[in-house]
């Protein structure tokens, strides 16, 4: 084979956004801690209109010298200001218009004190309740979600840097791997993790577009109540004078201009960057690109579908089918299937070809011998040798895997080349071979005819020590013996006293 210039393997640490990208560097607990902060700001606004409101009841005992009080729980600017657009219309348009008309309200009616307290609080203390009871619920789904997304993505990125020390150290050790470390192996173990981090992320992604959905009607609802709460405290302080009135009247009419959805479509517009976008595509494990990926470590010199006989008792069963393939590493590793996200594909048997004997192809069929490797150095070392027979599709197919595994395996005596048989021939085998003479083969050609046949059979009893031999009659299908003399074994002795 010819020389192959392999690259060196490379430890990406780059930050990309892409959807390729196997470990993105967005946090995804950003998205659900955006959520919450934006839930303690309308927490915090409505406990500003429950101050005010308080504060107003107060008031009205205390006449306008009181009545400065109102005006000093709205004087200070929104907790989590930046939440809401600056512009006239919002959250911070109403709130500046209440400060100004508090201002201009210098005197206060006792008689609104009990209204007040018995009508307009209760709203929004309920509103309050409802503000926490969400912030709860974030809390316990998507930022939990967003926690189990970043631990499965820790998990993968561990993998990914282990494969690259691998990929790294594979040139420098000459393509010897153990089972667990071999580059193919840690490859198929990423897209794995790879697959259930994904898995996390989609489903993280789904609640937070759920969550971001729900976002704009309860926003809606928290600004209606605070309509409704303004509106019950302006029917409150109706019998005031007709100035208060009007100035009361002033607030509502801002608030009720509001417009449910201004805030939200504000808020998606400011923080675009950070907020998932549900028109986006989820992602695609076989999109995903990670270091190393295309290594030539990882690429398996074959791979495909193989039968093999079961060992001991299962060989009743007859051929199983399996995945395997012939790594760099020079492994062949055995596998339920081809599938790397159902389940982690850790071999199911692994032969180091260069320890093992390679039988020849016999028509589909091959034969190899030797200790399954997948069970690490100590269990390797226990390990019993096996000879496990395998069956190709075709005779092609049987012809390029033996191929292959003989190139792996990297020595001409490690294998047979009698393609007659495909297994180790045995000890006692062996010694009877080695007791035959060699017939050399009858000339029978430029003989007249009948009498090739007669020296052929001449020869052949004298090549074999003429010893007795039937052969079937054409007729009755008696026998007739040809009779001659046995040839010297070198054994002193006659037969059956050596």
């Amino acid at each position: 084979m010819a020389a192959t210039k392999h690259s060196l393997p490379t430890r990406t640490t780059g930050i990309s956004l892409t959807d390729d990208e196997a470990v993105p560097e967005i946090d995804p607990t950003n998205t659900s801690g955006l959520l919450q902060e934006r839930l303690q700001a309308y927490k915090h606004a409505c406990g500003y209109l429950e101050s005010y409101i308080t504060a107003t009841e107060k008031v009205q005992k205390a006449h306008a010298k009181e009545y400065e009080k109102v005006l000093k729980t709205v004087s200070d600017p929104l907790k989590e200001g930046h939440h809401f657009d600056q512009k006239l219309g919002g959250i911070a348009g109403l709130f500046e218009n209440i400060r100004t008309n508090t201002q201009s309200i210098a005197n206060s009616h006792l008689e609104t004190e009990k209204n007040l307290k018995s009508s307009v609080l209760p709203v929004l203390e309920r509103l309050h309740t409802e503000i926490k009871n969400k912030s709860k619920e974030l809390t316990k789904g998507a930022a939990k979600g967003s926690k189990e997304v970043e631990k499965a993505r820790n998990v993968t990125q561990k993998h990914i840097e282990l494969l690259g020390q691998h990929t790294a150290a594979f040139a420098s050790s000459g393509g010897k791997a153990d089972p667990s470390t071999d580059p193919y192996v840690i490859q198929r173990g990423i897209k794995h993790r790879l697959n259930k981090q994904v898995l996390e992320e989609n489903n993280n992604r789904h609640d937070l577009i759920e969550v971001q959905n729900s976002f704009q009607t309860f926003e809606a609802h928290v600004i209606q109540t605070f309509q409704q709460a303004l509106s019950a405290f302006f029917q409150c302080i109706g019998g005031q004078h007709e100035r208060q009135r009007a100035l009361y009247g002033d607030m509502v009419s801002t608030a009720q201009k509001t417009p449910l959805d201004f805030e939200f479509k504000g808020f998606i517009q400011r923080n675009s960057e950070m907020l998932v976008d549900p028109a986006a595509p989820k992602r695609d494990p076989s999109h995903i690109t990670f270091p190393n990926q295309n290594h030539v470590a990882t690429q398996p010199l074959i791979a495909g579908t193989l039968e093999r006989k079961s060992r001991a008792m299962g060989a009743l069963k007859g051929y199983s089918t399996g995945h395997y393939a012939v790594t760099r590493s020079k492994f062949l590793h055995e596998f339920k299937d081809d599938d790397d996200f159902r389940r982690d594909p850790t071999p199911e048997l692994s032969l180091y070809l260069p320890d093992c004997t390679i039988g020849a192809v016999n028509g589909e069929k091959f034969n190899i011998k030797g200790k399954d490797a997948s069970k690490g150095k100590v269990g390797g070392a226990l390990a019993m040798s096996h000879e496990l027979a395998f069956k190709a599709h075709t005779p092609a197919d049987a012809e390029n895997w033996y191929r292959v595994i003989a190139e792996a395996a990297g020595s001409s005596a490690n294998f047979s080349n009698d393609s007659a048989v495909s297994s180790p021939t045995s000890p006692v085998d062996s010694r009877n071979v080695s007791g035959q003479q060699h017939v050399p083969p009858v000339q029978t050609q430029g003989l007249p005819q009948g009498q090739g046949a007669q020296s052929a059979t001449s020869a052949s009893a004298g090549g074999l020590g003429k010893q007795p031999y039937h052969t079937p009659a054409s007729g009755g299908g008696a026998t007739s013996a040809v009779t001659g003399s046995a040839p010297n074994s070198g054994v002193e002795g006659k037969p059956g006293q050596y």
